[in-house]
C-alpha cells in the first residue's frame, strides 16, 4: 500500500506538535471477529495449519506475553486467527500506523520506534495486562527477516519477560517467509504456510529465572531456517519471478567481489561486474549457471555478507557514504519530504546532513543494536532509518546500488564491537 506524502521544509515540520501517544485500547468483539474473518481468504490460500503444545496450562482468561517470529502480513493475521477470541494488543511499528492510526488502534495495535530502547513501551504493555487484561503478541526481531533466519534479538528481551511476569507464550512459523518474501517486493508464492504455537514458561519458571536464562530459550525457540525447512519438506516453488529483488539482500558477489552489481531477475541473480549467474532453484538452493558454486543457499550467502562487513569494520576499511531523498515523521498522522541530503556511516555512527543545512543529525553506533533497513517501505523505495523518539528520517539512496541491507549489518556489528571493546580495531 501507498501512503500520502507531503513536501515541506524541515523547520517546517518541526513546528508541527506531535501528538500525545493515547493509551492502547482493548480490542473489542466486533472488531477480534472482523479482522479473524478478513484473514479467511489469506489463510485459506495458504492452507494454514496449526499444531499447540501445552496451551491447556493457560487459563482463557489468562493475559499472556506472545512472541512470534516475523516474515510477511499474514503474521498478524494468524496470530489473531490462532488466539480468537482472546484479545490482543499487538505492538506495532510506528510507520505501520501511517494513514491507519484509527483502525489499528481498534484493531488492538500500540505504536513503538523500531530498535529504540522504550520505558513507554514497557509501561504500555503492563497497562494491556494488568489493566485492559489483554495479552500482548510482540515480535521480537521487529522487521520482517530478509534472508528466512532469525533477525537479530533484542538482549533486553529476558529483562522485558520477567517485568511483565505473565506466561511467555511463542508462535512459530514455517512457509510464511517462502510465500512472501519481502525482497521479491511481497509477490505470494504458492507455499503452505504452518505455525508451531507453544506454552513457553509459567510465572514461577520465569521467577526463577535470571534474563540471560530466559534469552537463551527464546534463542533456542526462535532459531528457524526458512530455506533448511524448504529443503527438509519438499517444498517446490516454480514461481518465475522468484529471484527478483534478490540484489537487495544478496549485494555482493561471491565470485569476483564487487558489491552492488547484481541483479535478480526472473529465476536467477547476475553480477554485472564479472557476469556470473546463479539461479534460485525450486528447492530453494543458490546454484550457478556456469562454473563453481560458491555459496549454496540464500541465509549462507547473506551470512557470508555479515562476516565480510565485520571483517572492514576490524580492518578500518567500512564507510557508507551515499545521497539521499529524506522522508520525515514525527507522528503517526503522515510523513514528510523534506529534500535530499547525504547520510554517512562509520565508526562513529550514522550522520544525516540535508543539502539545505537545516538538519543535521548523528546517531551513536551504540544507540540502538540495529538499524531500521527497510525494502520496499510503502511501494516508494528501500530506506535506512534513522533517528530518535522525537522524530524518525528515512533515507532513500540515489545511485548508490543496493547498500540499506549492508547499513543493517555494519550497525548491528558495528554495536557488537563498540559494546565489548569499545573501539573497532
Amino acid at each position: 500500500m501507498q501512503v500520502k506524502v507531503t513536501k515541506l521544509p524541515y523547520n517546517e515540520v518541526l513546528k508541527r506538535k506531535t501528538k500525545k501517544a493515547k493509551p492502547a485500547k482493548k480490542p473489542n468483539i466486533f472488531f477480534r471477529t472482523l479482522l479473524k474473518l478478513v484473514s479467511l481468504p489469506d489463510l485459506m490460500a495458504a492452507r494454514f495449519t496449526c499444531t499447540k503444545k501445552g496451551l491447556e496450562k493457560l487459563d482463557k482468561k489468562q493475559p499472556c506475553f506472545i512472541l512470534m517470529n516475523h516474515s510477511s502480513f499474514i503474521d498478524l493475521e494468524i496470530v489473531t486467527s490462532v488466539f480468537y477470541p482472546r484479545p490482543l494488543n499487538i505492538v506495532a511499528t510506528w510507520d505501520a500506523m501511517l494513514g491507519k492510526n484509527w483502525l489499528m488502534r481498534q484493531i488492538g495495535c500500540m505504536p513503538t520506534i523500531k530498535f529504540m530502547a522504550s520505558a513507554k513501551l514497557i509501561r504500555d504493555m503492563q497497562y494491556c495486562l494488568k489493566k485492559l487484561k489483554t495479552s500482548v503478541v510482540m515480535y521480537p526481531e521487529v522487521g520482517y527477516t530478509f534472508d528466512g533466519t532469525t533477525t537479530t534479538l533484542p538482549e533486553s528481551l529476558g529483562k522485558c519477560v520477567k517485568l511483565l511476569g505473565v506466561p511467555l507464550v511463542s508462535v512459530i512459523t514455517h512457509g510464511a517467509h517462502l510465500r512472501q518474501p519481502l525482497f521479491n517486493e511481497l509477490r505470494k508464492r504458492n507455499v503452505f504456510v504452518n505455525a508451531e504455537v507453544e506454552y513457553l514458561l509459567s510465572p514461577d519458571q520465569i521467577k526463577q529465572m535470571s534474563p540471560d536464562e530466559i534469552n537463551r530459550v527464546i534463542l533456542e525457540k526462535f532459531s528457524f531456517n526458512e530455506y533448511r525447512y524448504q529443503s527438509e519438506n519438499g517444498v517446490r516453488i516454480d514461481h518465475p519471478e522468484r529471484a527478483v529483488g534478490l540484489n537487495r539482500i544478496l549485494y555482493k558477489c561471491p565470485h569476483c567481489l564487487a558489491e552492488g552489481q547484481t541483479e535478480g531477475k526472473g529465476a536467477t541473480l547476475i553480477c554485472k561486474a564479472c557476469g556470473k549467474e546463479y539461479e534460485l532453484t525450486e528447492t530453494g538452493e543458490m546454484k550457478a549457471l556456469d562454473g563453481e558454486t560458491e555459496i549454496e543457499s540464500i541465509p549462507q550467502w547473506y551470512a557470508w555478507e555479515r562476516k565480510c562487513v565485520k571483517e572492514e569494520l576490524e580492518g578500518g576499511r567500512y564507510e557508507l557514504n551515499a545521497d539521499v531523498d529524506i522522508m520525515m515523521m514525527v507522528d503517526t498522522s503522515g510523513v514528510y519530504d523534506i529534500g535530499s541530503g547525504k547520510l554517512t556511516h562509520g565508526e562513529n555512527g550514522f550522520r544525516l546532513v540535508s543539502d539545505d543545512g537545516q538538519l543535521d543529525f548523528t546517531q551513536s553506533p551504540t544507540a540502538s543494536y540495529s538499524v531500521n533497513s527497510d525494502l520496499y517501505w510503502y511501494e516508494m523505495g528501500d530506506v535506512v532509518c534513522v533517528g530518535d523518539l522525537s522524530a524518525q528520517y528515512y533515507c532513500f539512496p540515489k545511485n548508490t546500488g543496493d547498500i540499506v541491507v549492508k547499513a543493517r549489518l555494519a550497525a548491528e556489528e558495528l554495536f557488537k564491537l563498540k559494546k565489548t571493546s569499545g573501539k573497532v580495531n
